[in-house]
């Protein structure tokens, strides 16, 4: 079996900030794989649509069942791809997870069987990034009553854990911004008062994740962990840029609140040191940007060496989506699963063939050959922009 081809896509939302980047490997024996390139939402979807197009010539003839060499292929001969990048670094996730999906079809399994078959058959589930609210599409929940009335939705779907950034929006809905050095007054009585109001909404048995998106540097992310001890917080994710892995140690040196992050850790070489330090409990790459799955793989058993925990950080179509279940359930050391906001958005739907969600707060392995899913042909034909690469 040879590569022959590589479709490219990036598709619309009907909105700019959210375009996911999609390709289509297509092998000599009829079988395609679906990858994506998990940038899709702010900026650097059409960098990584072009990237993928830049570099797909050279998987052009190669074996699609060599995912290993495909990957050192991509990975040595690109030049920039050895500084860790997260165009050059979601162009090699995108078709590498699409090889996947090329094996397991051929062999008619489903990825999970490939990698290692599964640890569990559902997965515990969050909802994921309650400050949009937890409707249908993504809007704002400002206020005390907004945010609880949100979580409070999600529990009763049956989701024992939510994720909420209580700094994206101040009292009045505009954005914070960056919390640099001491938090001011104000903003501290508003997250003492958001935590709390959450906390008691859900009560104890519902678990609460702070996102903090890296707006925080360790001088007012360790105050803010302080003031959210009291509420029995699972974890923090991306406490701090992970640029610069000392400063996570500096928060972890100063909180008993579990840190997470990994959505902007690109690579195997790019997660050890936070392994290393023990400054991330969980990990949390993400298979459309750290390497694809061939790269997540030795991600997650890395962390498991360190006895660190992994949530797989999906935010993307339902290709990720689909592909990041699969990962999970084969790994001993999960922890949950991510269900954000956006997977409940038609607009996002509507780019597979299958939904997968959550019922009841648990959510089930697609058990189709591959990473059991692909783009529907609304989502290709109405494509911003869309090219195949050939020899």
């Amino acid at each position: 079996m040879k590569i022959v081809s590589v479709d490219v896509f990036l598709l619309d939302c009907g909105t700019t900030d959210w375009r996911p980047i999609v390709c289509r490997v297509n092998t000599d024996e009829g079988i395609s794989g679906y990858g994506e390139a998990s940038v899709g939402f702010d900026s650097g979807a059409p960098a990584a649509y072009a990237m993928i197009r830049d570099i797909a010539p050279l998987v052009i003839g190669m074996d699609p069942m060599a995912h290993e060499a495909v990957w050192d292929k991509l990975f040595r001969q690109t030049f920039w791809a050895q500084a860790g990048g997260v165009i050059v670094f979601s162009a090699i996730s995108a078709i590498d997870m699409a090889l996947w999906d090329i094996k397991g079809k051929a062999l008619g399994v489903p990825l999970y069987q490939l990698l290692g078959g599964k640890t569990s058959d559902t997965l515990r589930c969050y909802a994921s990034q309650l400050q949009f609210g937890w409707g249908h599409n993504m809007g704002k929940a400002v206020t005390d009553e907004e945010l609880t009335e949100a979580c409070v939705k999600a529990t009763e779907e049956g989701f024992d854990a939510v994720k909420i950034n209580f700094i994206t929006f101040d009292e009045m809905g505009g954005r914070v911004g960056f919390l640099r050095g001491p938090i001011p007054s104000g903003y501290r009585r508003m997250i003492e008062r958001r935590a709390g109001a959450v906390r008691k909404a859900v009560g104890d048995d519902v678990d609460i994740i702070v996102e903090n998106h890296a707006r925080t540097d360790a001088v007012s992310a360790v105050e803010m962990s302080r003031i959210l001890e009291q509420y029995r917080i699972m974890f923090i994710e991306e406490a701090a840029t992970p640029l610069y892995p000392e400063t996570m140690r500096v928060i972890r040196q100063n909180t008993t609140i579990p840190l997470a992050g990994g959505e902007r850790i690109f690579g195997r070489w790019g997660f050890m040191k936070f392994f290393q330090e023990d400054t991330v409990q969980i990990a949390q790459p993400d298979i459309g940007t750290c390497g694809g799955i061939t790269e997540a793989k030795k991600i997650c058993d890395m962390a498991h060496a360190y006895d660190v925990g992994v949530q797989i950080h999906v935010c993307g179509s339902p290709v990720s989506i689909a592909a990041s279940l699969h990962m999970e359930a084969s790994i001993p050391n999960f922890v949950i699963h991510e269900h954000h906001i956006i997977n409940r958005s038609s607009m996002n739907i509507d780019l597979g063939i299958y939904d997968y969600a959550p019922v009841n707060g648990k959510i089930s392995i697609p058990e189709l050959p591959g990473i059991g899913q692909e783009l529907s042909e609304k989502a290709m034909k109405e494509a911003l922009a869309s090219c195949t690469v050939e020899q």
